[in-house]
């Protein structure tokens, strides 16, 4: 019988313990007040000044996905900061030596912990998403319709992440592998900037290079494309707006596929890298 299983659920029993996801949590929760009480005033304002139907479903559109980005950046940093120690803090404090002393393949020590945390992953940003979509419904009478493909881009973003943390856990100590984590992130974020800014001001050059940061580091592309779908195809296209809620530039399907490809090749590398590592 496989011991993955038994691995992913240790490690959602340690998780549950930690503080990096109480702390997740707590913020996601303060979030979800803020943008439930935000929407709420925000419509009850749009209705007294007589903002017509179509300007206030435009509006709170671009209100839900921003909340879907606060979201995804409160995801990022669980995704980054949860897993950070899951093989190097168990390397250093003489648990991994024990462990993988037994009759289990590292390989499957790697995928459960990477099974593991992405079910704890998937469960906060479905239970953030889900308190979004309700507050907008309770406090403002909305109702996003386009949630689907956005949310599964979403996860894909994080799973990405998540598997960039536990592979740098393979080499690195807990620091610098947060470093290394964070740092993959931003260089993600400032290309897609970077991006933006070239389709907007039809400067080829800026454009192309930050196509080429995020074929290195793709999880802002993958954000895009998200925010992208959230939107109604009459507003798609709409560039007058935050760079992280309207896009320029919208990544095509291959970038899709290479996000994809690069999280499959990261976590192949995470596993030879593990068996190599000695203990």
């Amino acid at each position: 019988m496989s011991p993955i299983p038994t691995i992913v659920h240790l490690t959602i029993q340690e998780a549950r313990r930690r503080r990096v996801l109480a702390a997740g949590l707590l913020g996601g929760c303060a979030f979800l007040a803020v943008f439930g009480v935000a929407i709420g005033f925000a419509h009850a304002d749009m209705v007294r000044s007589g903002t017509s139907f179509v300007e206030r479903q435009a509006f709170l559109t671009l209100f839900t996905i921003a909340g879907f980005y606060a979201i995804n950046f409160l995801s990022v940093l669980l995704a980054v900061l949860l897993p950070v120690d899951a093989l190097s803090g168990e390397i250093d404090s003489g648990v991994m030596q024990t462990v993988a002393s037994k009759p289990i393949r590292r390989a499957d020590i790697v995928l459960g912990k990477w099974i593991g945390y992405l079910i704890i992953m998937a469960a906060y940003v479905g239970l953030l998403s889900a308190g979004v979509l309700v507050a907008g419904r309770l406090a403002a009478g909305y109702v996003q319709l386009y949630v689907a493909r956005g949310l599964a881009l979403m996860l894909l973003e994080i799973a990405l992440l998540l598997t960039v943390s536990i592979a740098g856990g393979t080499r690195l100590s807990t620091v610098a592998n947060g470093i290394l984590g964070l740092g993959f992130y931003g260089m993600a974020f400032i290309g897609g900037i970077v991006e933006q800014i070239g389709g907007l001001a039809g400067v080829p050059s800026a454009r192309t290079i930050g196509i080429a940061v995020s074929l290195v580091s793709p999880p802002d592309a993958l954000w895009r494309m998200a925010a992208y779908h959230m939107q109604p195809s009459i507003m798609r296209g709409f560039v007058e707006g935050p760079p992280f809620l309207v896009s320029a530039s919208v990544p095509n399907a291959l970038m899709l596929w290479w996000a994809i490809g690069f999280m499959a090749l990261t976590l192949a590398w995470a596993v030879r890298s593990f068996q190599r590592r000695a203990l």
